[in-house]
């Protein structure tokens, strides 16, 4: 195949929404559901429970702006789940979710924190092993 066609071939895929199999960034390791769990659940980490409900009845105040987490691991694969966690504006300009693995681009960024992301390459394997367990819808 010549230079020129994979190069095409390339950035086709980069710019369709559906990420490639095994989409897991920066050589994370397959991810942990236990950890991931206590990522969603950690306020101080991935804050996820300010805008969602989940299924995780020991944190109280869980919020309403989002999807409820019921049903993630049916209604997304993996990679659809790590795409939309690493860099949710892909799929929706507008959105209110952070960019949780997204560096450039990025608005009202404090100093102390350009160029970091909000959960690491592992981290994000762990909700999105976590999330594929939830298979089921909210009562």
């Amino acid at each position: 195949m010549p230079a020129g066609a994979i190069v095409a071939v390339a950035l086709a895929l980069a710019a369709s929404s559906a990420p490639p199999v095994d989409a897991r960034p920066g050589g994370a390791r397959p991810g942990d559901a236990a950890r991931g769990r206590a990522i969603v659940a950690n306020r101080q980490v991935g804050l996820c429970l300010l805008c969602h409900t989940g299924p995780i009845p020991e944190e109280r105040f869980q919020g309403n702006l989002a999807p409820d987490l019921r049903g993630a691991g049916r209604r997304w694969n993996a990679d659809q789940l790590r795409a939309r966690i690493a860099d949710a504006s892909q799929f929706n300009p507008d959105t209110i979710m952070p960019s949780y693995h997204k560096t450039e681009g990025l608005n009202r960024v404090a100093a102390a924190y350009q160029g970091k992301t909000i959960l690491d390459a592992q981290q994000i394997e762990d909700v999105v092993a976590w999330l594929q367990t939830l298979t089921e819808e909210s009562p």
